[in-house]
């Protein structure tokens, strides 16, 4: 079935990133102090929650877990993937727990930017970069990782041209290893669209001899997937680009490789609040599978996200009606597609828990009842949960879809022309409260028409046609 399932190693339950329970008592208390202090209610009926406790521990967790299996002075680079949430706040958030940015768009470079993330500390990875758009990153000194021989061609421009003094440059690779449980995923297949095939004919070797003929290549990346993926695939993706970085230092004479980007793509385990697998897992898999990899020969570069910040977003809306259908009983909502497509749109891979809260924002007891949690938007399939057993949801009280933390604040999905929620950092306040910060406002109805035209209404109506003579 899903992406809920991923493999372990270990007793993951020593690895946690932080306390499970603490995790929820944070969350529980969000939700309660979001109603008591307005930011959830009638006329604010779905709001984001990020815990900042929990997004730096997570940090913590993920640094703490590479240092332990490196040896000293190895150069680690924990650049956060901006998809997984593109809020200047987090990335800021992140960036002062020592992480860097890795960046999949021009947009994605400049959210790295306004965060203040140092340029030494951004990778520009997107498989579509425009001219223009290589020539800022290398002006920038942001390391890029070429995608495929036309853009390693670009990038020969712009260093003959002396564009590219302090920018690192490499290679991405796809060691075509196969897909995980959900094939959207799985970037590391036969036909993946992303990187230089190495099991392609003569690939390889092309990937050997475009080093050896620019020493300006100092750098190898692959990134075998995201979630469904095991570690064990990871693993191996990482130990192909190991052995590839390896053969080209050899054929070449010296360590022009110094550098090895191995992406992030660590699952969420969705299905309950256990966390795992672990960053500290993943890193021991490595180390045992890869020994070289962390003999201080190369630097490492990693890229992950949904892993980092999933577990510490909460997406919480109001239930506006109840009813009954089909003798299936329906809490119609305010959160739905809009902020859940793939939810909505491939429940099987990307299932999500709902927690009950009554009106007052405290966890709702009662027999669990088999019920749809439905979203706002006009067509059927609109679900965040179907068929699920909960405490019996009532008008006004709360749904509450959990580890929303990546992407579901990033992928806004504009049907029925539905506002983007507003976004709330949470702490605690030192004296028993919480206390919560704007990370993003909440969309106003003016500014949705303002982004769907509304400055050029007449524009269609007073353009004629041109007769021809």
């Amino acid at each position: 079935m899903s992406g809920n399932i991923v493999n372990g190693c270990g007793d993951g339950h020593r690895d946690r990133d932080g306390d499970d329970g603490e995790r929820v008592g944070r969350r529980d208390d969000a939700v309660r102090a979001a109603v008591e202090q307005g930011l959830l209610g009638p006329d604010a009926p779905i709001v984001g929650l990020l815990d900042v406790q929990g997004i730096r521990a997570s940090a913590a967790a993920l640094r703490r877990a590479f240092e332990a299996v490196a040896a000293p002075g190895t150069v680690i680079l924990h650049a956060f993937a901006v998809k997984a949430n593109p809020l200047v706040p987090v990335v800021r958030l992140l960036a002062e727990a020592g992480l860097g940015s890795e960046v999949a768009s021009a947009g994605e470079l400049a959210l790295a930017r306004a965060a203040g993330t140092p340029a030494e500390r951004i990778v520009f990875d997107a498989p579509a970069k425009t001219a223009a758009e290589l020539r800022e990153a290398l002006a920038l000194g942001v390391a890029v990782n070429a995608d495929n021989p036309q853009e390693l061609m670009r990038l020969d421009a712009l260093v003959h041209a002396g564009g590219a003094a302090s920018a690192p440059l490499g290679i991405r690779v796809n060691p075509q290893i196969g897909a995980g449980t959900i094939g959207a995923t799985s970037t590391a297949t036969a036909t993946s669209k992303f990187g230089v095939g190495l099991r392609d004919e003569g690939a390889r070797e092309w990937v050997v001899q475009a080093f050896t003929e620019r020493p300006w290549l100092t750098r190898l990346h692959a990134h075998t997937g995201s979630q469904g993926i095991s570690l064990s695939m990871l693993a191996r993706g990482v130990a192909e680009t190991y052995a590839l970085a390896e053969e080209i230092n050899a054929r070449v004479g010296r360590r022009q490789v110094d550098t090895l980007d191995i992406g992030g793509g660590l699952s969420v385990n969705f299905a309950s609040e256990a966390t795992e697998p672990t960053f500290a897992q993943y890193a021991r898999l490595l180390a045992e599978a890869v020994p070289g990899l962390f003999d201080g020969r190369y630097g490492l570069v990693t890229e992950f996200g949904r892993s980092l910040l999933a577990r510490h977003g909460t997406v919480v809306a109001r239930v506006e009606y109840t009813k009954s259908s089909g003798g299936r009983r329906i809490a119609v909502t305010h959160a739905g597609v809009q902020v859940a497509p793939r939810t909505v749109y491939v429940p099987g891979a990307w299932p999500l828990r709902i927690a009950a809260y009554d009106a007052k924002g405290r966890p709702k007891e009662g027999a669990p009842v088999v019920q749809d949690v439905a979203g706002p938007a006009c067509f059927a399939g609109d679900l965040l949960a179907e068929g699920r057993a909960l405490p019996p949801l009532e008008q006004g009280d709360l749904a509450a879809a959990l580890d929303t933390g990546a992407y579901y604040f990033g992928s806004h999905y504009s049907y029925n022309s539905l506002a983007r929620p507003g976004v709330y950092g949470f702490a605690p306040d030192g004296g028993g409260g919480v206390a919560f910060a704007v990370v993003r406002e909440p969309q106003t109805v003016a500014e949705v028409v303002a982004e769907s035209g509304g400055a050029h209404a007449d524009a269609l109506t007073t353009l004629h046609a041109t007769r021809s003579r």
